[in-house]
């Protein structure tokens, strides 16, 4: 069964909320995630608060009425949060750089496939309609290290690493997207 992709509003979330909240417990309780998938519902709920903010966009895959896949973005606040992993990306980066590279730029915050529709490109075509309205060409993403089919999936897809590890446990990595005009000095730095 083909799957369709398309754009969907923050008022028509709810509509998907209960397949979006199974594709996330089942694709982020695997390593490296290995989160509990209890925690899907907490996620349900952030997802309520996250259409809320600038720039808010997501995509869903559907394949037979059934949810596959997501994808949800917003635009990175000029002043850059401190929350979440937000504090270790600007260490990571120093002011300047995260400043230039990523406020105002648009963010990937969550992207997932369910397990069973894997390999089937339901992931490029959710980053790329999620993304496709990036201002500028600005976007970015924060993924693990330890993920590793999600960061052949973005190298695939054209976004590259940023040389600069964020520190902490999770072994984060911050990867700019083909389009991000910053690219060239972030490839440029990591030669040096």
């Amino acid at each position: 069964m083909t799957a369709e992709v398309r754009t969907v509003g923050a008022g028509e979330l709810n509509r998907y909320a209960e397949g979006i909240r199974d594709v996330y417990a089942r694709a982020f309780a695997a390593p490296p995630w290995n989160e509990d998938p209890a925690r899907a519902g907490s996620y349900a709920e952030r997802l309520a608060r996250d259409a809320l903010r600038p720039g808010f966009t997501a995509a869903v895959a559907t394949a037979g009425g059934t949810v596959t896949g997501f994808a949800t973005a917003w635009t990175t606040p000029e002043v850059f949060p401190a929350d979440r992993s937000y504090g270790q990306v600007a260490e990571a980066l120093g002011p300047g750089r995260t400043r230039a590279w990523l406020c105002g730029a648009l963010e990937v915050n969550e992207l997932a496939v369910a397990p069973r529709a894997h390999g089937r490109g339901l992931g490029a075509a959710l980053l790329h309609t999620v993304t496709a309205a990036a201002p500028d060409g600005r976007c970015w993403l924060l993924t693990s290290v330890r993920a590793e089919p999600a960061l052949r999936l973005y190298e695939r897809a054209g976004w590259r690493r940023v040389d600069a590890p964020v520190p902490g446990a999770a072994a984060l990595v911050v990867l700019l997207g083909p389009r991000h005009p910053r690219r060239a000095e972030a490839e440029a730095e990591a030669k040096d």
